[in-house]
């Protein structure tokens, strides 16, 4: 089988939230034939360069979304009325909250493709003053959103910018009978922008389309939208947790917020989360098989119209063997020690974990907390870990007198790959307890790490987590520092608890969580989605009356691998009759 694999940011570049576990999917299913059609976003991200790919990728295809880009097409007069048409029914879509937009907005982005494909010049024409025109129109139309009604030319001009960007993949060269039209199925490695490709390749050519979201892609741009850090191109949420294991979490959205870095205003927000709202409609609606990382992420495709009979729940897998040597140890940790493991930003929530370590200080004094993150990259994540450093100190100030030596601070921070936790199997194996304490959360693969050492684990009701933890370990509210810290204390007391329930999570991450369950997950996806789509025939394969011409395409054309054996020497004894001149 032939995969059109579609990714945002991520594979094959050697940085991105899909780089290892799409890097884990292709070299676990080496049996098929991959195509990897790629959207990067950013120069630093295609400078960093790619990973070493496997054999049987055929070959990569590359796209910048960071990048102007303009194709030097112009329309003539009847290609203008032609783009005018369709992109007056994507912006009314848009700009009106009626459920029967979605398929004015389908109307104008499959008509919006068919010109790109026709004629090309879409860059161009998106970037128009009759483009602003257009969305001038639809904001101030009877009807209208009141998030957009405020709309001024800025505003146009910047949303015209975000959505250039956002529909690129339109004009791209990806879609002749020797791109995606080659293909036998095309999965998406998100949704939003990097489906993009699949529901061309669907529409062009048939090709059933598979998407897999870690990370809900209109979850994650609500949510940076919501701090007005971004409103860009897409979201992520996808695979990759930053300098960790590589496995699930949400980042920040992508492209320019507007000039200079500054936030999108608020009529731009809304025309962007209509845009990206209605885009992850029509990609459900179109996708064969629809497969969320858990459930809290299905929850979110159903109320944006995903069908429940498509969704499928395969959860990411993690290399157990990684943290063999931890789990199966008989050392449960320093009894005495608490550890927190992640990634630095306000969601994770420090601050309540410093002050709910406080009340278990004074619980049990002898206790210590050990904060081991992955190396901050970000300017804003930087100042939160010197925020939270500086409350630490303040709420532990160094001890003069008693169990610990002057200038032994309870909490340390640590960075992953420094000298106390060069590894994370290492982190994690330094206590008894592992401690959650986020107040948004996608998919919380340090959950599944701490399972996987057989730790106990105390965690905040929120995201997936409760789905992942299924009774193993202690579940709190967020934002409540004194209910982290009594469960804390109750695991710090009981060790035969600890022992339990760190036994019990491990049983369950290697039933569920593994790299061996989602590979298995997705061979059968394949082989199903396979026998359900409608056979295509090369017109040189058909007959006059359209039937297939028996043996047009030898089976074993399409198996990798070369069939032709290398010719083995003649045995000695033909030689030397040969040279003879002797007959045989």
């Amino acid at each position: 089988m032939r995969i059109g694999l579609l990714t945002e940011g991520g594979y094959p570049y050697a940085s991105g939230e899909s780089r290892l576990w799409c890097d884990r999917l292709v070299r676990g299913l080496a049996q098929h034939e991959f195509d990897v059609y790629a959207l990067s976003r950013s120069a630093r991200q295609e400078d960093g360069g790619r990973v070493p790919l496997p054999r049987h990728v055929q070959r990569v295809r590359t796209a910048a979304l960071w990048a102007p880009a303009d194709d030097g097409h112009s329309y003539g007069r009847r290609d203008r009325r032609r783009f005018t048409e369709h992109f007056e029914a994507l912006a009314t879509a848009l700009c009106r909250a009626e459920p029967s937009g979605d398929d004015a907005f389908a109307a104008g982005l499959y008509g919006l493709a068919e010109l790109a494909r026709d004629r090309g010049g879409l860059c161009a024409a998106l970037r128009s003053e009759s483009a602003a025109r257009v969305l001038e129109a639809a904001c101030r139309a009877p009807g209208a959103r009141r998030g957009v009604q405020p709309a001024t030319v800025p505003d146009y001009l910047a949303f015209a910018d975000q959505l250039e960007r956002a529909l690129r993949p339109l004009s791209l060269d990806w879609y002749g009978a020797d791109g995606l039209g080659a293909v036998d199925l095309c999965h998406a490695a998100s949704g939003g922008v990097a489906a993009l490709p699949g529901l061309l390749g669907k529409r062009f050519f048939g090709v059933p389309l598979l998407v897999t979201e870690y990370g809900v892609q209109l979850r994650a741009h609500y949510l940076a939208g919501a701090t007005g850090a971004t409103g860009a191109v897409g979201a992520t949420g996808a695979v990759g947790r930053t300098g960790a294991t590589g496995a699930v979490g949400t980042t920040g959205a992508t492209g320019s917020a507007g000039a200079a870095g500054a936030p999108p205003s608020a009529p731009v927000r809304a025309l962007l989360a209509a845009f990206h709202g209605r885009l992850a409609t029509e990609v459900y609606r179109q996708a064969a098989v629809i497969t969320p990382g858990n459930t809290h992420a299905r929850r979110w495709q159903e109320r944006c119209g995903a069908d429940r009979a498509k969704l499928r729940t395969v959860y990411p897998g993690l290399e157990a063997e990684r943290f063999a040597s931890v789990g199966e140890g008989a050392d449960g940790g320093d009894p005495r020690t608490l550890v927190w493991v992640g990634r630095v930003e306000p969601a994770k929530d420090l601050v309540a974990l410093l002050h709910a370590f406080a009340e278990v200080r004074r619980q049990e004094p002898e206790t210590r907390l050990r904060i081991v993150a992955a190396p901050v990259m970000d300017p804003q994540a930087a100042t939160y870990l010197a925020h939270c450093k500086a409350l630490a100190a303040q709420l532990f100030p160094d001890e003069a007198a008693g169990a610990h030596a002057v200038g032994d601070n309870p909490v340390s921070f640590e960075e992953i790959g420094g000298p106390e936790a060069p590894e994370l199997p290492d982190a994690y194996a330094a206590g008894c307890v592992v401690v959650l304490s986020s107040v948004v959360e996608g998919f919380p693969v340090g959950l599944i790490e701490a399972m996987l050492c057989g730790r106990a684990t105390v965690s905040t009701d929120v995201g997936a987590v409760v789905e992942v933890i299924g009774g193993t370990g202690l579940v709190v509210p967020p934002r409540n520092p004194r209910a982290l810290a009594d469960a804390c204390v109750a695991l710090l007391r009981d060790p035969a608890r600890r022992e339990r329930l760190g036994a019990a999570a491990r049983a369950r991450a290697l039933e569920l969580f593994t790299v061996e369950q989602n590979l298995a997950a997705f061979r059968a996806l394949y082989l199903e989605l396979l026998s359900l789509a409608p056979v295509r025939r090369d017109a040189e394969a058909v007959d006059a009356q359209g039937g297939p011409v028996p043996f047009a395409h030898p089976a074993e054309a399409y198996v990798p691998g070369h069939w032709t054996a290398a010719p083995r020497p003649a045995p000695a004894w033909a030689c030397a009759t040969t040279a003879g001149g002797g007959d045989v």
